[in-house]
């Protein structure tokens, strides 16, 4: 600590710090070999990420289309999320329903949950995400555990976002019928995240970059992962993002890992982000990350207005949230009203999107997971990430 009284950043761990990265001096030789290696890395990706790569997307497009159709086939997976609580005691600047924000709040009881869990049966769905805000006594562990038991009576693979929890609390959940984690680290730039995040728990850094490890030491067999797009300097997250995404698959190899790429919407307090991500920077970046890591599933929300998302369905994307809400409940007459998290883009119900998606010769695909692998997975693994992020 200063004699300010500020905290000193704690250095990133080596694996993940990406500043050897950030300073190359690109040229375009370098985007086009970048666009053609066979196994491209942090070199490539950085030259990929840089300015001077915007002038190269239909080459990038054209290569992670191919990668994409060599990997997951002409498919999209598709699966919608479920709040159950906007209750929050969070400080977060960004974030439409943080503790400070005069939002209507509301959790889901068994009969409301079982009520929204029948309505989203019907839409023929077998991937679920259950969100809240961050820990609550209106929506604690027993509370989750509960739901996802709930949920796991209906649809077949049930992902949770919301707080991070500790090994223990990851490993009940996956024994309720939890089989995966979504935890964006929203940004990976210290400095931003501390003055983004005013109060609560989240504030602590690395307890939530720890978050996936604990996950999946857990029991949990899948992670997501993503930086908020805007927050901070959008490439040095890509390359957070892509470097904590290899060091997951180094040491939990059996588990599945995948990327979002979420960028800041509309929302109850105006928040507007310092580093503005458009929507051909998007593109770029989904490319760029598709081309390195080829056999990720790359994931793109109903954050995303309609034409970005039927531009990039197949082109580098293979998952999409579908017929999402944002308020708690939603998908039923039974629901209450809420303060919506953040503002849908792409308000079309699952025919319309089907449609499109058939229209541009992809499949639409409602399951791919089975109820029969919901045991915990188990992992042998020695290395934690805490340990190294403490050193």
């Amino acid at each position: 600590m200063t004699e300010l009284g500020i905290m000193t950043p704690v250095p990133l761990p080596e694996w993940l710090n990406p500043e050897p990265w950030l300073n190359l001096k690109i040229k375009a030789a370098d985007i086009e070999r970048a666009i053609g290696a066979e196994a491209p890395g942090e070199r490539e990706l950085a030259a990929l990420l840089s300015p001077a790569a915007a002038e190269f997307l239909e080459p990038m497009a054209r290569r992670a289309q191919a990668i994409t159709r060599r990997h997951f086939g002409r498919t999209i997976q598709l699966y919608t999320p479920l709040y159950l609580s906007n209750f929050c005691n969070g400080g977060c600047l960004y974030c439409g329903i943080a503790g400070d924000r005069r939002a209507k709040r509301a959790v889901l009881d068994e009969a409301q949950l079982r009520h929204e869990m029948e309505a989203i049966k019907s839409m023929h769905l077998e991937e679920l995400v259950l969100l809240t805000g961050e820990r609550m006594p209106e929506a604690d562990i027993p509370y989750l555990r509960d739901s996802v038991a709930i949920a796991a009576e209906y649809i077949h693979n049930v992902n949770i976002e919301v707080f991070p929890m500790s090994e223990g609390e990851y490993r009940e959940l996956a024994d309720a019928g939890c089989t995966g984690i979504t935890l964006y680290q929203e940004t990976y730039d210290q400095g931003v995240y501390e003055k983004m995040h005013r109060w609560g728990d989240k504030r602590d850094f690395f307890s939530r970059l720890d978050a996936p490890d604990r996950a999946l030491r857990g029991g949990m067999r899948t992670v997501g992962i993503g930086a908020l797009l805007g927050l901070a300097d959008p490439r040095f997250d890509m390359l957070c993002v892509y470097r904590h995404a290899k060091y997951l698959l180094k040491h939990f190899w059996k588990a599945g890992v995948s990327i979002s790429f979420p960028r800041i919407q509309p929302q109850l307090g105006g928040f507007t982000p310092d580093h503005p991500v458009d929507e051909k920077m998007l593109a770029q970046y989904i490319f760029a990350m598709r081309i390195c890591l080829p056999d990720v599933p790359l994931v793109l929300s109903t954050r995303e207005p309609q034409r970005v998302r039927d531009g990039m369905a197949g082109l580098g994307v293979s998952k999409m949230s579908v017929a999402s809400k944002t308020t708690v409940g939603g998908y039923s007459d039974d629901s209450e009203e809420s303060t919506e998290q953040f503002s849908i883009s792409d308000e079309r119900n699952i025919p319309e999107f089907c449609a499109m998606l058939r229209e541009k010769g992809l499949e639409p695909v409602f399951k791919n997971w089975d109820a029969t692998y919901r045991e915990p997975a188990h992992y042998s693994i020695n290395t934690l990430i805490t340990s190294r992020t403490r050193q």
